[in-house]
């Protein structure tokens, strides 16, 4: 407040002790405008009428009584201050709408994608979401973990489509995985309940909002069970998981590209899982193409594998810490689609405690 208020003394002096053709009041009608940067209607009403004050001061003292030039800076100023207060009143409603929608969209992330505890048995986890609309904190791409009798499943998914318009279809998914990932022993029948289930949701959705005729569900389905070195994997059109080990990154490519979830009237299967090794130490990261199609200035496409070998050895944490800073500098700050990330590490360490 230093900078309107010493701007209303310096013009007040200035302009009493200048010459008779000096005028510096007009000035005084930036006050008001300086303080809209700096606080509320009302700090800047307060601002205004001390401004206005100085106004009549300057034309009492010089004149000993006020002309028809001042009565109009006066005039002037008194109505720059009272625009300047409604734009400002426009901004305050305007910032509260936005902190009321960050607040329900944080709401909404915390209840559609929980985060992930730090540790699921044996393994260490992290995970990362960045939502492409922004204000948003949340959009089409999911991810969820359980822990199942002495195992470990995951899943990431990405839905059609972008921003807050995909929301419910990730929500019928991520619905879906968390009751059925207790009920189905074999990963491939928890891939045929859900490929029945969101199937069955984007059908109802048809006739009722006119959505889900056109969506889909892109997704990878992981079991990692705690006795055996070992990672199952269905994936049904999803991005393949990348294995970290040593200092290589290995894309874990099944034998068969299951359809994405949502297309199983047009497009048969068995869903069965493949399995590969995974070992102590040994770090899974599943991730959504949101990572790998983000462009720089350039237009060059996120190189994902490439910028893995320089973080081998990393912890979860760590890890994807690294990769959020790098993808955001990549892409200049913002993304042009959701894009989220899981990393899984098998350690030697106890399992679930007693």
């Amino acid at each position: 407040m230093a900078l309107p208020l010493g701007l209303i003394v310096a013009v007040l002096v200035v302009d009493i002790l200048a010459p008779p053709d000096v005028h510096l009041g007009p000035v005084l009608v930036a006050a008001p405008a300086v303080t809209a940067a700096l606080g509320g209607w009302r700090l800047v009403v307060a601002v205004g009428v001390v401004a206005t004050a100085a106004q009549l001061a300057i034309g009492v003292t010089r004149r000993g009584w006020l002309t028809l030039n001042h009565e109009m800076q006066i005039l002037a100023l008194a109505l720059v201050t009272v625009v300047i207060a409604v734009f400002v009143s426009s901004r305050e409603r305007q910032q509260r709408e936005m902190t009321q929608i960050r607040t329900v969209s944080e709401a909404v992330q915390r209840v559609l994608l929980r985060p992930l505890p730090a540790r699921l048995g044996p393994l260490r986890v992290a995970s990362l979401y960045l939502a492409a609309e922004e204000e948003a904190q949340v959009g089409g791409d999911l991810f969820a973990a359980a822990r199942v009798g002495g195992r470990t499943r995951a899943i990431i998914g990405d839905v059609r489509g972008k921003g807050l318009s995909s929301v419910s279809d990730a929500a019928l998914l991520l619905g879906a995985f968390r009751e059925a990932a207790y009920q189905h022993d074999e990963l491939s029948s928890l891939a045929g309940y859900l490929e029945h289930s969101v199937s069955r949701d984007l059908h109802e959705l048809i006739g009722t909002d006119g959505g889900g005729e056109e969506d889909f569900i892109t997704a990878a389905l992981v079991e990692l069970p705690d006795g055996e070195d070992v990672v199952r994997l269905v994936n049904c059109g999803h991005p393949p998981p990348l294995l970290l080990r040593g200092g290589s990154v290995t894309p874990l490519l099944t034998k068969v590209q299951e359809a994405p979830l949502g297309l199983g009237e047009f497009v048969s299967s068995a869903y069965r899982a493949d399995t590969f090794p995974l070992e102590e130490n040994d770090l899974l990261l599943l991730y959504t193409d949101g990572v790998i199609e983000a462009r720089n200035e350039a237009g060059a496409f996120y190189p994902l594998a490439e910028r893995l070998t320089r973080w081998v050895g990393e912890d979860p944490d760590a890890l994807v810490r690294r990769l959020k800073g790098d993808l955001l500098a990549h892409s200049g700050g913002s993304l042009g689609d959701d894009a989220a990330v899981v990393a899984l590490q098998r350690t030697a360490e106890p399992t679930d405690p007693p």
